[in-house]
Order: structure tokens, then C-alpha cells, then sequence
């Protein structure tokens, strides 16, 4: 890949968050009472939650499908209502949504249905079995929440590695009081993809479990390994930069060779809203031949910054603005460390597709890590000294593939087992302490958490190896929620915990 300019990026990421079972459902003994996932306490909560009185009912179909992903390429995946991604839902700031999911997916596979992002009630949350029961092959569940605050979201399943098949969409909440002024909105959806095409998520996950320990390395570093990826470095993530190949890197669901393309005007300002779908890529994303503004990060406002480029980790969102030149110009998403890229085109007059492979400048131009940004005035935290604090050590490796938190590895049948609580209330600092060689997107449940005391506020931020970072969150969304590695294949390893409030 192309080398990166003499700058230092310093990156900074936590997460925290929570999920678990229900106490009264967990085998663990001598366990603190937690909150109900349905109990009073949510149920008081969700009750303060301004709403519009405008409900959305959406279907949505999960279901085997054979997808066209361009150039004559097709894949035989799982999908919502056979297209990926999956058609966006829009709602504004406020409205209900009541998104019934039907289970047609094949070989009895249960799913479900998690809202990345949303501050919702947490039995709304979709994580089995720690806020539901999964969703059985052949039956429905209707999820019914409140989407109080504006911004880019999206949903998947958090059942397995589902992840990493066709199973997601965008979820914009719009503000009626949008202070950004611009002409039109592109919402761009990345993702790494293998399914249907060199294996399933499932065989991926297989082989990875084992991890490098148990590989025959008799034939050489390559012979027993059909999925792993070995030898993807990149300094941006400090060192190593992913464990899974991947045959293509889509945007908005094409191939680079045969790319979406976004038509507009010459100057109409356009505001992107960027989200990475992927299960172990992150993404270097630029535009040949502008600058971005960058405005958001996870659906909360930023002081704007002038970049040429964003990097992007899985369950991340950044919203930015670009006005847009006279010509064709390539939206080229770098798989960081990864040697290959996926691509869309924006056309606004005449001139030739740009090849597949374009690398433009702007990916090696200004970059500013989200440590570097600040929260907007309006949605920052009021200075508070922290009432619980709690390390959350991020341990395992690639030799053993054995991720986990706190030296535990996540037990999904006693989710509430070791949970990290908190009370309603409280401000809580959560210490990611990175103790890996490899990155990890942590991704916190049900709330957002801002970056040191005047960064960010995210709930999905990259932790760099042997790095420390501290967010600071308001527990003020009483439940059980889910925090976690968003590489799919560390989540299920094991890297998770659960963010429990006590009764």
C-alpha cells in the first residue's frame, strides 16, 4: 500500500458498554441484583424520552439471497429483503419505530436485530440472550423504541458472526432543527465481503478460533490457512491491521470495478454520511480532488475540521460536508493495511470512470484522529468528577485467538456472570487499557461516552495496541448493556463484557 506521510496520528478509542442477562436468569452465584432489561427502571426511563407522536412500522425480512454486487459478481449470503444493504430507514428526531423482523433465514439460524447506536429502552436492544430470547427460524419480533437524538446509525444482528454476511442497513434519524446547511445527503456504507464468495462468516470463524497456534505450518505459512490473513500491517493502527482476507471491499454494496456513482451539480454542497458495516477492516476514505468538513462523529456534532481523509474503523459513522467540483471523482475506501480498496464514483460532468485501483492524493493528506476532535459546545459532558470507575483490560493474541476482557472470556450463556456495574445516576470513567498487539473498536451499548473530558462524544472508538484510553459516560439508560470489540470474529472470541446497572 501507499506509504503514509511523516505525521503523527495519534488515535484514540474506548468504549464502554453493557448487556447481559437477566439477574434473576443468570446461574452465577452471589451475583449484585441488576436491573431488569424490561424492568420499572427501563421502562421509567424510556417514559422521559420526548416523542413526536409519529410512528414508522417496517418489515424486515431476513432471508437467504442471491445479491449482485457488480461486474458479474454474485453472492449467495444472508440479507434484509434480498438486497445489501439493506433499504435505509429515515425517521426524524423523536418518531417511534416499529420494526418487525421475520426470521426466514435457512438451517433453523436464529437472529436478531441490534440498533447501533440508539440510546434505546434496553429490552429494544437486540442482544440474545442477555435483553430477548433470539428470534427462531420461522417466527417474528416487532422492536418498538423512541429515537430521541438525530444522527447516522445503522442495524445488524448480534447473533454469531451474522455480522459479516448481508445483514445491515443505514438508520438515519434526522434533526428538524438541523443547524448543517448543505443541498442533498449521500449516505455511504462500507464493508469487507467474503460471504457466498470465498466461504461463509461461520467457516471463517471456524479457523480463526483455532488461531495461529493451531495451524500446520508444516507446508509453509499459508498451508492450512484459507481465511486468515497474515502479514497486514499498517503504523495508522499500530501494527497489525486485521485477521480475515477479504476477495472485495464494497461501497453501497458494488465492487470497485463496476461502482456506484452519485450524480450531482457542480457546487451543490453535499453532506456524506460514512459507515463502516465491515467485521475486520478499517477504512481510509477519501475523495479525489476535495476536501471534507468534518461535522459528526457517530451521530454527535464536532467542532468542524478541514481533512483530506478519515479513517474509519468497524461501527464507526463520520458525517461530512464537501462541495463538489466540475468532473468525475473517486470515493475510494482504503482497507487499511490491507492492500486493497473498494470505490463509488461521484459524477457532476463529463470525464472518464476512474479505474478500480485509483489511489487518490488526498489519502496520504491531513487526517485528524478522533482524539484530535472536539465535542460540539451543545452536546458535550458538564465537568463532573467521575462516581465508578472501571479498568476494562482489553488481553489475548493471534497465537491463541483467545480475546477476551478482564482475562474472561465472554460467557454467553451466563452474560450477567461478571458484570461491571454502575448506578443510574452516576458519571462513570471507563479505562480501556489495550494490553493486544492488535486494535480493537470498542463499542458501548445503549449510551454514548466522551472521549477524555472535552473530546468526542462516540459509541464506537478505536484502542490502539498497549495504548491506554479513558471515556467518561452518564448512566442515565438503566439496563443491561453490551460493550465490546466490533471486529465480529473478537467479539464472538470472547472480547466482551457487560455494562449492568444494580436494582
Amino acid at each position: 500500500m501507499n506509504t503514509i506521510n511523516r505525521r503523527s496520528v495519534l488515535l484514540a478509542g474506548l468504549g464502554v458498554a453493557g448487556a447481559g442477562a437477566l439477574a434473576a436468569c443468570s446461574g452465577s452465584t452471589d451475583a449484585p441484583a441488576l436491573v431488569s432489561p424490561s424492568g420499572p427502571a427501563v421502562v421509567a426511563a424510556d417514559k422521559k424520552r420526548t416523542r413526536t407522536g409519529t410512528t414508522h412500522s417496517v418489515t424486515l425480512t431476513a432471508a437467504q439471497a442471491t445479491v449482485d454486487l457488480g461486474a458479474g459478481t454474485t453472492a449467495r449470503t444472508w440479507a434484509f429483503s434480498g438486497r445489501t444493504p439493506g433499504r435505509e430507514l429515515r425517521v426524524r428526531t423523536g418518531d417511534a419505530l416499529a420494526a418487525t423482523l421475520s426470521n426466514q433465514l435457512p438451517d433453523q439460524a436464529t437472529t436478531s436485530v441490534h440498533w447501533h447506536g440508539i440510546a434505546l429502552r434496553n429490552d429494544m436492544d437486540g442482544v440474545p440472550p442477555a435483553t430477548q430470547s433470539a428470534v427462531r427460524a420461522g417466527h417474528n419480533f416487532t422492536y418498538r423504541f423512541t429515537a430521541d437524538a438525530p444522527g447516522t446509525y445503522f442495524f445488524h444482528p448480534h447473533v454469531g458472526v451474522q455480522l459479516d454476511r448481508g445483514l445491515y442497513a443505514p438508520l438515519i434519524v434526522e434533526d428538524p432543527r438541523e443547524p448543517l446547511s448543505y443541498d442533498e445527503e449521500w449516505v455511504v456504507v462500507l464493508d469487507d465481503w467474503l460471504d457466498g464468495v470465498t466461504g461463509t462468516p461461520d467457516e471463517v470463524f471456524a479457523e480463526l478460533r483455532h488461531g495461529m497456534g493451531g495451524m500446520d505450518m508444516d507446508g509453509g505459512m499459508d498451508m492450512g490457512m484459507r481465511f486468515m490473513l497474515m502479514g497486514a500491517r499498517s503504523p495508522m493502527l499500530g501494527g497489525d491491521a486485521g485477521d480475515v482476507k477479504y476477495p472485495y471491499h464494497l461501497v453501497n454494496g458494488r465492487v470497485p470495478a463496476d461502482p456506484q456513482v452519485y450524480r450531482a451539480k457542480p457546487g451543490k454542497r453535499v453532506r456524506l454520511r460514512i459507515v463502516n458495516a465491515g467485521s475486520d477492516t478499517a477504512y481510509r476514505v477519501a475523495l479525489g480532488g476535495h476536501r471534507l468538513t468534518l461535522t459528526h462523529t457517530d451521530g454527535f456534532p464536532v467542532r468542524h475540521q478541514q481533512v483530506d481523509a478519515l479513517l474509519i474503523g468497524m461501527g464507526e459513522r463520520y458525517d461530512v460536508l464537501v462541495t463538489l467540483g466540475d468532473g468525475v471523482f473517486p470515493l475510494v475506501a482504503l482497507a487499511e493495511g490491507k492492500n486493497a480498496t473498494g470505490m463509488a464514483v461521484v459524477r457532476t460532468g463529463s470525464g472518464a470512470t476512474p479505474t478500480a485501483t485509483v489511489r487518490p492524493r488526498e489519502l496520504e493528506g491531513k487526517l485528524v484522529a478522533a482524539s484530535r476532535l472536539r465535542a460540539a459546545d451543545d452536546v458535550g459532558l458538564a465537568p463532573k468528577k467521575a462516581d465508578r470507575v472501571h479498568r476494562v483490560e482489553l488481553s489475548g493474541s493471534m497465537m491463541a485467538y483467545n480475546w477476551a476482557v478482564n482475562g474472561r472470556r465472554f460467557d454467553m450463556n451466563d452474560p450477567a456472570a461478571h458484570p461491571l456495574t454502575v448506578e443510574e445516576g452516576q458519571r462513570v470513567r471507563l479505562d480501556f487499557v489495550n494490553t493486544t498487539t492488535m486494535w480493537h473498536p470498542m463499542h458501548l451499548h445503549g449510551h454514548t461516552y466522551q472521549l477524555g473530558t472535552s473530546g468526542p462524544r462516540k459509541d464506537t472508538t478505536i484502542v490502539l495496541p498497549k495504548r491506554t484510553v479513558s471515556v467518561y459516560f452518564d448512566a442515565d439508560n438503566p439496563g443491561q448493556w453490551l460493550l465490546h470489540c466490533h471486529n465480529a470474529y473478537h467479539g464472538e472470541a470472547g472480547m466482551m463484557a457487560l455494562v449492568a446497572y444494580r436494582a
